[in-house]
């Protein structure tokens, strides 16, 4: 047969999450290609005599497109675009990873630089330099983080209790989105009433269609938007129904309106839409990404966001979804930064990729963190989802980075789930709405999904929802219905927020609320990273709530629950000599059966003993049982038994369980056996080790005793380990000599 052989090792990587993916060969043609593009144009600017731009990135005026003529009218500083586009753009590369460079002094030239000449800046950074320019350009000083906050049945009382527990977490903004359109109303009043019950000054939004989302705005039911998607070729704007300048005047509508507003661009929409022009998808973001200054927002949602699958699936994609989000923090934009719909299959992918903004911080680290199961996730997955809050708090922790989250106790999420769940339903009974019942409070309060949701009649609600929407009713018939319904802290939340509209402040760039209510922006808080001791460090309380993970203990409580009443059984005699032949002398650390009284298996010392000597007693020898006192480790323990044997043969038995089999003749850390892999030892392995350690003694052909190896025990007992020991070191004598030991036994 020539069947050809496939290798096993092949065949499991060909199954691994990371090969569910697809990859593909950059064509630049399709705009397949993620930067350096053939028919990407090359840099330059020229302006006439009276200061206007005549030629753009190898385009002259008369043959501008409608981006080219919004970014020379509305987005470029002409005072500084000469100097800044005879800068080479190397000089670029270098302030932005040179920590001596200032940000301001990189933001002045920025703004006088083309499409192509921003593009061509980033071709000279890798990866680590592009993340030290984030972390300088980076427009906010302390990073922040937004959640997405949907599900399936798009159920009123889950939404707000999830919004709740996302508000408490940390999250500075909740977006919601809807299955069904006309919920839109409904969703949106969930989100707000939760996340004001978790912590007041939370900015909510919902997805929907523009015109739509500015009336939920209008009504006072959402205070940011970023649904305004822009695009880097005409055509693709044109097939949306837009242009630069009407996506402009949509965004002063909201803001006028006191809404946050910012736009939605990302690497691969053109090439996605099949409008790229043969240009790659990072100059195309380049041409996004003035657009969005010259329309006056304060910032982008970059990172690619839902087409990310498409730039990953060329080469060098990630590192194009760093390049956009520091070029928007280059031009002075808030950045949300992607990492929201879901990027891989694979842990290792999706968390290296996270990396690249979670370690030099960005404005919103995620433009979305599912803070639900990713299968009730309507914005499409989410890279990480409510089953990963524990190890993004951890991540957070290892690095000592505020990822703009922090760890809640059980407790505290299910009061302020409870809490929220009962201020909707308040809401709902005081304006008349379908009735939320108990037992839909109830289960809002415990669910992780909305499969552990009873089910809805959604057609009241779906005709409620219209009539809200068609109807005179706004925040303020909420914020009464809160009152009346005794939710008045709640209700408070949000009538200030209805105040934080007119002031205004928040629609500064990158704005946020403190628990207060006090605005932090890129005016009063700005980024002020210039090296090694400066900029933002989590410190004081924020680093301590950061360090405060449910699942942290206190060191002594590993320790008590390895103690107890010294073993009774166990008598030290006085001063340990050598003994006959017909021995296998078992030494015992200092605090065995004293300060320490089980294993880190939680084995009794008192059994494990008696396993031993089981084992030792069952091949015709006798046990002499010693105490060692001068150290602490295995190896010397295990070594002074065996000079003390009479057989030459001992067994060194640490508290924590860990064991050797000596012999007089071997160097000390050398041995016939070694048992590191304690928690793994169970009492038919301590006799068995009893019995080898006898047939050693006798001269007997001896087979070493099998022990289960463990690879995660490291992972999860090195703590318990490193204490343990700890305790039995502070036991050593360093004076005092073996002492000999009774223990009051018969074999069986």
């Amino acid at each position: 047969m020539n069947q050809k052989q496939r290798s096993k090792r092949f065949d499991l990587l060909s199954k691994r999450d990371i090969n569910r993916e697809t990859y593909v060969e950059p064509w630049p043609e399709a705009g397949l290609i993620v930067a350096d593009s053939p028919y990407d144009p090359q840099p330059s600017l020229t302006l006439s005599a009276a200061g206007e731009v005549v030629e753009m990135d190898g385009v002259a005026r008369a043959d501008f497109d409608a981006l080219d003529r919004f970014i020379v009218s509305r987005a470029l500083d002409l005072a500084v675009v000469e100097e800044a586009m005879a800068l080479p753009s190397e000089n670029y590369a270098r302030m932005l990873a040179d920590i001596n460079a200032p940000r301001a002094e990189i933001a002045r030239l920025v703004a006088g630089c083309s499409p192509a000449k921003l593009t061509d800046i980033i071709r000279h950074l890798n990866v680590l330099e592009m993340m030290m320019g984030l972390s300088k350009m980076r427009i906010r000083r302390q990073p922040a983080n937004q959640a997405h906050v949907t599900n399936w049945r798009e159920h009123p009382a889950l939404l707000a209790a999830d919004a709740a527990e996302a508000a408490l977490r940390g999250f500075a903004e909740v977006e919601t989105t809807v299955r069904v359109a006309r919920f839109a109303p409904f969703n949106a009043l969930a989100i707000l009433v939760g996340t004001q019950t978790g912590r007041g000054g939370v900015l909510t939004q919902c997805s929907v269609e523009e015109a739509l989302g500015l009336r939920l705005a209008m009504k006072g039911l959402t205070s940011y938007a970023e649904t305004l998607s822009v695009y880097g070729t005409e055509m693709t704007f044109a097939d949306g129904d837009d242009t630069p300048w009407s996506k402009a005047f949509l965004a002063s509508a909201y803001a006028s309106r006191g809404v946050k507003i910012r736009f939605t661009s990302g690497t691969g929409s053109e090439a996605l839409m099949g409008r790229a022009e043969q240009k790659s998808m990072l100059y195309l973001e380049a041409r996004c990404l003035l657009v969005v200054k010259g329309a006056g927002s304060q910032g982008v949602q970059n990172g690619s966001i839902s087409c990310i699958a498409l730039p990953e699936a060329l080469p060098g994609g990630v590192r194009a979804v760093l390049a956009e989000n520091l070029l928007a923090a280059m031009l002075g934009l808030e950045v949300a930064a992607g990492n929201d719909a879901l990027a891989s299959h694979s842990d290792i992918r999706k968390t290296a990729k996270l990396m690249l903004q979670f370690i030099p911080g960005a404005d919103f680290i995620f433009s979305g963190y599912s803070a639900i199961p990713k299968r009730d996730n309507l914005f499409g997955g989410g890279n990480f989802d409510a089953e990963d809050f524990d190890d993004y708090n951890v991540l957070q922790r290892d690095m000592q980075i505020d990822g703009g989250v922090q760890p809640i106790s059980e407790d505290e999420a299910l009061n302020i789930r409870r809490k929220a769940a009962r201020a909707i339903q308040a809401v709902y009974r005081q304006l008349d709405l379908p009735a939320i019942t108990d037992e839909e409070v109830d289960a809002a309060t415990v669910a992780h999904s909305s499969d552990d949701m009873p089910a809805r009649d959604i057609v009241p609600d779906l005709e409620a929802a219209d009539a809200f929407m068609a109807g005179e009713r706004d925040f303020v018939a909420v914020i009464r219905a809160l009152q009346e319904g005794g939710f008045g802290d709640v209700a408070d939340n949000i009538l200030e927020m209805g105040r934080q509209r007119i002031a205004a402040d928040y629609l500064q760039p990158a704005a946020i609320f403190d628990a207060d209510f006090k605005v932090r922006s890129a005016i009063n808080d700005p980024n002020d990273y210039a090296g090694p001791g400066s900029g933002y460090r989590p410190a004081g309380p924020r680093w301590a709530a950061m360090q405060n993970i449910p699942q942290a203990k206190s060191p002594e409580g590993f320790i008590e629950r390895h103690t107890g009443p010294p073993l009774s059984r166990l008598v030290e005699i006085g001063p340990a000599s050598k003994g006959g032949r017909n021995e296998v002398a078992l030494a015992l650390g200092p605090a065995f059966g004293k300060a320490l009284t089980s294993t880190i298996g939680g084995l009794s010392h008192e059994d494990v003993l008696e396993a031993i000597l089981t084992g030792i007693a069952g091949e015709g020898m006798i046990a002499r049982i010693l105490r060692v006192y001068h150290s602490s480790d295995c190896a010397a323990i295990g070594y002074v038994g065996a000079r003390l044997s009479g057989s030459g043969i001992g067994i060194g038995l640490q508290s924590r369980g860990t064991a050797v089999i000596h012999q007089k003749d071997l160097a000390p850390l050398n041995n016939l056996e070694l048992f590191p892999q304690s928690p793994s030892l169970t009492l038919s392995t301590y006799e068995a080790i009893g019995r080898n350690a006898a047939r050693y003694a006798l001269g007997l052909a001896t087979v070493p005793v099998a022990v289960k190896i463990d690879n995660g025990a490291r992972l999860r007992l090195i703590v318990q380990t490193a204490l343990l020991h700890r305790r039995e070191t502070d036991e050593v004598d360093p004076d005092k000599p073996p002492q000999e030991l009774r223990f009051d036994w018969e074999p069986a």
